[in-house]
């Protein structure tokens, strides 16, 4: 009996022993053990980029979206008896935003891919809903029929507006893949509220709120029958000058000469110039959100 008790205790003791064994170690052993338990935050410089490109190209395409219904809303909102304005609108439209989505889908295809499968599959998805968008715009031209610029802004805005990401997106994969969610992450682009200013034009533009210049002719509109003025349009007005019968609309961003031919031109502020056959020329001296100051000319 005396010799099992002693076995009994040996054995106990043998396995506290063991247990001790597995459970102790220095401060460092266990640094390194918690250490190569955690995944590791680094990744390259080149996936970081990548990441954030992407981000850049995701936000302008949200962007787009918006901007893209904010106009179709002030087309439509167009107050003009004659729906000059609205049509006028509706061509500027026509006009920036088939270039604006090209320019996206050119972004995209020069990002290459980013090592990692599943962001690939996405770039790759992203590549083809763009570009067909793209190839659908492709036809589209602002010289469209003035009565059927409208129409035509509508079926655009509808293209631009599907225009949204690929599921998973990119938020949603970085939540899969550490190496993918640390670049995500590190890239500022990615950040939530990022907006590209930086990459914005940094010279001063004109100043769309200030007051305007006092017209020579204010909005004497019969002066200009001779060719030569300098008139207020503050909305909509019916110009004669030289023979040539011109419908003028001001907008927030463009004004827009419809000729009594039929002819449509539309400038986008301050220093753009029209030409009517060789009877008069016309230039927008300044432009503002409370009209534009023109002169009249002979060429």
């Amino acid at each position: 009996m005396g010799a099992s008790k002693a076995v009994t205790v040996a054995v106990a003791g043998l396995v506290l022993a063991v247990a001790g064994c597995g459970g102790g170690g220095t401060d460092e052993e266990e640094g390194t053990r918690a250490a190569e338990a955690t995944p590791s935050r680094k990744v390259s410089g080149e996936l970081v980029e990548w990441a954030g490109e992407l981000c850049e190209s995701t936000a302008a395409l949200k962007k787009l979206r918006t901007d893209s219904a904010a106009d179709l809303k002030e087309i439509r909102n167009a107050d003009d008896e004659t729906g000059l304005l609205a049509r006028s609108r509706a061509v500027g439209y026509l006009f920036s935003t088939p270039s604006d989505v090209e320019a996206v889908a050119s972004d995209l295809e020069d990002l290459g891919p980013s090592g990692v499968p599943a962001a690939d599959r996405l770039l790759d998805a992203w590549q083809k809903k763009v570009k067909g968008v793209v190839a659908e715009l492709d036809g589209v031209s602002p010289a469209v029929p003035l009565e059927q610029a409208e129409a035509t802004a509508v079926d655009v805005d509808k293209k631009v507006r599907s225009l949204t990401p690929p599921q998973p997106d990119l938020p949603a994969l970085a939540q899969q893949d550490p190496q993918l969610a640390a670049a995500y992450e590190q890239a500022e682009q990615c950040a939530p509220g990022w907006k590209p200013s930086a990459q914005e034009d940094s010279s001063p533009s004109p100043d769309p709120t200030g007051p305007l210049p006092e017209a020579a002719d204010g909005t004497n509109y019969a002066a200009c029958s001779d060719g030569a003025c300098e008139v207020l349009v503050t909305s909509t007005a019916e110009i004669r000058a030289r023979g040539k019968n011109l419908h003028v609309s001001v907008a927030d961003d463009s004004v827009t000469f419809q000729s009594g031919g039929g002819s449509l031109i539309q400038l986008g502020g301050a220093g753009g110039e029209a030409g009517f056959d060789d009877a008069v020329k016309a230039t927008v001296v300044a432009h503002t959100e409370d009209g534009a100051v023109i002169e009249f000319s002979r060429p």
